[in-house]
């Protein structure tokens, strides 16, 4: 297994916090300092600062988040977290982002496998967002968000559109970049007055009420795996 994945599975952080935490020297196998290509074999001593770790059982968890939330482990401005609303052992994390605004499904886990896919672009897994936008979007504008607009970082990938009504339309796409809706909108000239993801990677909040999460089910667990080739 690679190290940052141990360390994801172990509850300590992410697959990316994991390899800072290596490159800082804080991390040991079997007592000598890792790198980040050190692999972990059964039986193998893990360490981070002095401290014993074992991996965990793999849980799996659907959050409905609410606005006012960020997606983070932790937040510099000290605002509420999503792992506030999840709480127990093992202790999750969440896969890839949705700005604070925004509210919908949100996957955590400690799955470092299963989450490093889910984000990984060359997995395409789709995002299914709902937008309330200002003024009536037109079918150019519609078109132009299905074929790709140029942002300051690049021309998104083309995506699936549909308009659900005056001011509402869906979005799936499979990137994820930040602000990435928001933005595209904002490139056609609609600014977004409420974004929610209903839908991630053909897992649906159905009747989860925001603030509140449930476990997915193995089928689902089973869903996500195949989806990314595991």
């Amino acid at each position: 297994m690679r190290l940052n994945a141990y360390l994801a599975r172990a509850g300590v952080t992410s697959r990316r916090g994991a390899d800072e935490l290596i490159r800082a020297g804080r991390v040991k196998v079997n007592g000598v300092r890792a790198e980040l290509h050190t692999p972990v074999a059964p039986g193998d001593a893990v360490t981070l600062d002095g401290r014993p770790l074992t991996t965990q059982a793999l849980r799996h968890v659907l959050l409905h988040k609410p606005a006012g939330v960020v997606a983070t482990v932790r937040d510099p401005e000290r605002r509420p977290t999503v792992l506030q609303l999840v709480p127990g052992e093992p202790r999750v994390v969440p896969v890839g982002r949705l700005d604070v605004g925004t509210t919908g499904a949100l996957l955590l886990t400690n799955d470092g496998d299963l989450a490093f896919r889910l984000m990984h672009p060359r997995y395409e897994v789709e995002k299914l967002y709902v937008a309330d936008v200002r003024g009536r979007p037109t079918e150019e504008a519609l078109r132009r968000l299905a074929e790709g607009v140029e942002l300051d970082d690049g021309r998104t990938a083309p995506a699936r559109v549909r308009k659900l009504g005056p001011n509402r339309i869906e979005l799936v796409l499979h990137e994820g970049r930040k602000r990435q809706v928001r933005r595209m909108c904002e490139a056609v000239g609609h600014r977004i007055v409420r974004l929610h993801r209903p839908v991630y990677a053909g897992i649906g909040l159905g009747p989860l009420p925001p603030g509140e999460w449930r476990d997915l089910s193995a089928a689902e667990v089973a869903h996500l795996r195949r989806l990314v080739g595991l």
